[in-house]
């Protein structure tokens, strides 16, 4: 994994994460103490943040900062179903599709 896959984790689970707690980014930046733009960049995975503000950004969430690096821990049991059938349709249509490329 390199360092633009692992921002793009981090900013996924925290905009994950403020949109669960039904936060906008101008609540959460407000109870952080940073700028909405600087929270938007996070999000957009523009920004790298500081040990201190991974700390705080967790405890808003009222989740462990560990967290925020697990690739789906936000997802809930019935999303991950969601996104394993989503994947698997996905999958069959494009074997399908090079099936019918092989036969043409």
């Amino acid at each position: 994994m390199d360092e633009q896959e692992l921002r793009g984790i981090l900013s996924s689970n925290i905009k994950r994460g403020r949109t669960r707690a039904n936060m906008s980014q101008t609540a959460l930046a407000e109870k952080l103490d940073i700028s909405t733009n600087f929270l938007s960049d996070i999000e957009r995975g523009k920004a790298w943040i500081s040990p201190l503000t991974l700390v705080k950004i967790a405890s808003a969430l009222h989740i462990e900062p560990y967290e925020l690096f697990k690739a789906d821990e936000l997802f809930t049991g019935q999303e991950r179903d969601i996104l394993q059938k989503y994947a698997d349709e996905n999958l069959k249509a494009v074997i399908s599709v090079m099936n019918q490329l092989r036969n043409v």
